[in-house]
């Protein structure tokens, strides 16, 4: 057998540019959405209630929430990008640029914007990068952009 990889990376491990393709992808059902709803509790009509959705919106069937979208395209990122981290900065921005329905299924690419060693603590530094989730057809549902904290290589 190969060796395993070790889980997440040091500041070193990183290079502006650098495109990390997480996967595998994930399929959303009806179940995931509407618990995820109920444990945060988010109970619109647009993503609970089928018959509302039917009636009364625009795309005729319940949409995924979008902090769900949201938190799965962050938990998709964890080996590549935060595996290591000291802690989670700031998300500095998070944008829902098209909509998910049950069944659909999720895909997440993140982009290394920035790296630069902390001035303050020799041990560290921050990263910066875009995660941009899509859709099965390759629709771009959802981008945000975050800083991590990460440690230097021992």
């Amino acid at each position: 057998m190969g060796e395993a990889r070790e889980f997440g990376r040091y500041l070193e491990d990183f290079e502006v540019g650098d495109v990390y393709r997480h996967w595998p992808g994930k399929t959303i059902t009806e179940a995931d959405d509407h618990l995820f709803c109920m444990l945060t509790m988010n109970h619109h009509p647009l993503h609970t209630d089928a018959h509302y959705a039917e009636t009364q919106t625009q795309f005729g069937k319940n949409v995924v929430v979008g902090n769900l979208l949201y938190s799965l395209a962050l938990g998709m990122s964890v080996p590549d990008v935060s595996g290591k981290a000291i802690a989670n900065l700031e998300v500095e921005s998070l944008k829902h640029t098209a909509p998910m329905f049950h069944g659909d299924t999720l895909y997440a690419v993140t982009t290394v914007l920035d790296v630069k060693p902390s001035e303050s603590k020799p041990d560290r530094g921050v990263v910066t990068v875009e995660t941009r989730g899509y859709n099965q057809d390759g629709v771009e549902v959802l981008y945000f952009r975050r800083k991590v904290l990460v440690p230097r290589r021992p």
